[in-house]
């Protein structure tokens, strides 16, 4: 992975120039205050995933919106369309993953992440950072709905891997705990739905 800044240019303080150019360029709202953090629930949602599944969701061909990284919680937020929170319990039930215990966090109305700012020390960074589009607005999202709508990503493909993915680090890190041999573990699970759309239709949730 690699980390990025805004770039949001001129002389004054790097805080200042970051907030106006989240709150002008994307029209993202911000606390206003320092430390610098972005408002979720009102033009974005967040989905938390700890670093180690969250990379390995980046390194999917599954598409994604901006995603950062929080480096004091060690935990990946990939942005999602707003009101995304609200449907994600119904969204990991469709995708049968609704019984598995899963380490995601997901922020909406009333949450806020680390907005990165280019001044040190870093608290968190773009890891693939937001680009505002031609006429000066945000970037799609993830959104409800196999293929997105228009350019957007599907949000049901990404919280597919992010459940898949985050299993399996759960799993992984259990099993280092409990120094097991590198040929014994536990079984991975994985979705119907997941499967189904890497074009595999398993007879069960287990491999």
């Amino acid at each position: 992975m690699s980390f990025v800044h805004p770039r949001p240019g001129g002389p004054a303080d790097p805080w200042c120039q970051a907030r106006r150019w989240y709150e002008r360029a994307l029209g993202w709202p911000t606390s206003g205050e320092a430390p610098l953090e972005l408002l979720t629930g009102v033009r974005f949602d967040a989905l938390g995933l700890p670093l180690d599944a969250g990379a390995a969701v980046l390194a999917r061909p599954v598409r994604t919106g901006p995603v950062a990284f929080d480096a004091r919680a060690r935990r990946l937020w990939f942005l999602l369309a707003a009101g995304s929170a609200d449907e994600l319990p119904e969204l990991l039930d469709w995708l049968e993953w609704g019984a598995v215990a899963l380490d995601l966090a997901v922020l909406g109305p009333g949450g806020r992440i680390a907005a990165p700012v280019p001044t040190g020390p870093e608290r968190a960074v773009w890891v693939r950072p937001p680009r505002p589009g031609r006429r000066g607005v945000e970037p799609p999202l993830p959104v409800t709905g196999l293929g997105g709508e228009g350019d957007a990503p599907d949000l049901a493909r990404l919280v597919g891997a992010a459940a898949t993915e985050a299993h399996r680090a759960r799993l992984l890190r259990a099993r280092w705990a409990r120094r097991r041999p590198p040929g014994e573990g536990q079984p991975l699970a994985f979705s119907y739905a997941s499967r189904m759309s890497a074009g595999t239709r398993p007879r069960s949730l287990t491999l």
